[in-house]
């Protein structure tokens, strides 16, 4: 029977878990004697792993979804089946709709849709083993999920009813999967999770623990923490930026602030004062003075005043974040801030844009700083005809050549900045 259906196409979009996950998926249908297809058109059955944290994303994913072809199966997997079913089931026609992290649960979808059977399994609280068997999306870079869901109660955050509560990996599981991939040649961990800074709290474990196993694992590789909440980080934060001191770990921090306003703060329901914010970025960059700080922000959440919306302006000034990830804020569903009244969205763009401007402007000044550096990169990528190398603090630097870099060392030099890259010549 199963040859009747036996090439699939899988397609990932959102976060690295997710992508973490759209591994597994492949490696699991694999394992299980389908052919993953590099095209939708040489496949018999379509899997799209879904991300849906935003209402331009879900607008894609449901625009993604119509353009499948009639005469394919169609299983729709990850955040959008849990975070917006009533739509996917009144839009899409699919065959099987499952949440996210289904491990080997999504043989068994297939299977079931093979004998022409409709599954709809809405589950978020999964946590697959951690050494079920995937296929890399990039073979340089390992994608590990340390946990599954978060503690927070975001009053926009539509996610953690699609990820549920937290959900841990015990420390030598993580280090079993780390270890394996680094066998199959890895260069560049990526720890993955929803709030990595709440790692082990339900397991009486902690990230600065973890990191400190981590960086013990012999081998040649760095480590690329995920995004953590101010609050979480607090909590740990001195043994935290001590592990990060470690030579194996990117000297990258990921640190959402959101507004830079403490009643927004207060009425996203997120559990932290700015200043909470500017004291983990302090106590991060007096070890780590270059360490590369990424944060978000959302422009014209419920109740943000002009005045609001100028101390958030006031604190990217003052931080100066390397990376900025901004967000118009859009209404999800079953959130409380859905009920909220809303920012007219001419007022949201137009905050948007100050924002994103000032930000550009910060960005390249930045990463003039880095002119004329001379070092190593690790190279992870190749992109639009350049390879991208990853210096210590993680910054993307491109280098245009014919030779094959994926996953080497080169000694580079940098020698033009933009907002977003760096561009080098190799030195050796």
């Amino acid at each position: 029977m199963k040859d009747l259906l036996n090439r699939v196409y899988v397609e990932t979009h959102g976060c690295s878990t997710n992508f973490a996950d759209g591994e597994v998926i492949a490696g699991c249908l694999s394992k299980a004697g389908y052919e993953i297809s590099n095209t939708i058109e040489d496949a018999e059955a379509l899997v799209y792993n879904t991300c849906a944290v935003k209402m331009t994303t879900e607008n894609r994913m449901i625009s993604l979804l119509k353009k499948a072809p009639k005469d394919k199966k169609l299983i729709v997997t990850g955040c959008l089946p849990l975070i917006n079913f009533e739509r996917l089931k009144s839009e899409i026609n699919f065959d099987a709709a499952l949440g996210p992290a289904s491990g080997t649960g999504i043989v068994d979808a297939l299977e079931k849709v093979k004998r022409g059977q409709r599954i709809i399994d809405l589950k978020n609280d999964l946590k697959p083993p951690c050494l079920l068997p995937k296929i890399f999306r990039n073979r340089v870079i390992s994608i590990v999920p340390v946990s599954y869901g978060c503690l927070g109660s975001c009053s926009y955050c539509c996610v953690r009813h699609a990820r549920g509560r937290l959900r841990s990996y015990s420390v030598e599981d993580v280090l079993a999967r780390i270890r394996r991939d680094l066998d199959l040649e890895a260069k560049e961990v990526w720890l993955s999770s929803q709030d990595i800074g709440t790692y082990g709290r339900d397991i009486e474990e902690n990230l600065a623990n973890l990191l400190n196993r981590v960086v013990e694992l012999k081998g040649e590789f760095y480590v690329r923490v995920g995004m953590m909440n101010p609050n979480s980080a607090l909590e740990i934060l001195d043994e935290l930026v001590k592990a990060y001191v470690d030579p194996k770990i990117f000297k990258f921090l990921h640190i959402p602030v959101q507004s830079g306003d403490d009643e927004v703060l207060r009425r996203m329901n997120r559990p932290y004062a700015v200043d909470d914010f500017k004291e983990v970025v302090e106590s991060f960059r007096k070890r780590m003075p270059r360490i590369t700080l990424s944060t978000d922000i959302i422009c014209g959440f419920p109740g943000e005043s002009g005045e609001a919306f100028e101390s958030s302006l006031r604190l990217l000034k003052e931080v100066e974040p390397d990376i900025l990830n901004l967000s118009k804020f859009s209404v999800r569903p079953n959130t409380p801030a859905r009920n909220a009244m809303q920012i007219p969205q001419k007022i949201i763009k137009e905050r948007s844009k100050r924002i994103g401007e000032k930000h550009k402007e910060i960005a390249l000044e930045k990463n003039r700083k880095w002119l004329n550096w001379k070092g190593p990169i690790l190279v992870d990528e190749h992109k639009n005809g350049s390879w991208i190398g990853r210096n210590f603090a993680y910054k993307p630097i491109t280098l245009k050549t014919e030779e094959e870099l994926e996953g080497r060392v080169r000694i580079i030099q940098i020698k033009q900045a933009y907002p977003t890259y760096l561009a080098a010549e190799t030195v050796r």
